[in-house]
């Protein structure tokens, strides 16, 4: 297991969660794309800011990710999961249009503040979307 993996597991271990639930939105999330074929996953704490589940699909070359899913430090710890913007569509028009918000590029994040069932769900259809564009390379 790799030392981001190991600080993802700890990470997750020695997080609390509240009524919001967004812990079990986080690991429902990570083990959403740790199931899918050819995706790697990274870790980013930045502690007391954002701790950062990354995916890259193994055949993507000129992109380091295809989703990003922030944990955002605040009380309570919510989640912003985001997406380049060319990598997926938005058709209930739900998420925020960020102009160079992942890494430099325009991104479309979404908000997860709470468990909500369609909200994650919308969220997964996009993962779907992203790691489908992302295997093309």
């Amino acid at each position: 297991m790799s030392n981001a993996m190991k600080e993802l597991e700890t990470f997750i271990e020695n997080w609390t969660d509240t009524e919001e639930q967004n812990k079990k939105i986080f690991v429902r999330l990570k083990d959403y794309l740790a199931a899918k074929k050819g995706v790697n996953l990274d870790f980013i704490p930045r502690e007391g800011v954002t701790y950062s589940l990354r995916a890259v699909h193994e055949n993507q070359k000129d992109k380091s990710l295809f989703v990003m899913v922030d944990v955002i430090e605040d009380d309570p710890r919510w989640l912003s999961v985001c997406f380049y913007g060319e990598m997926v569509n938005d058709p209930d028009e739900v998420g925020d249009f960020v102009p160079e918000g992942l890494l430099g590029e325009d991104a479309m994040c979404f908000d997860l503040e709470e468990y909500e069932e369609e909200s994650i769900k919308y969220v997964e259809a996009r993962l779907d979307e992203a790691y489908e564009n992302a295997a093309g390379g």
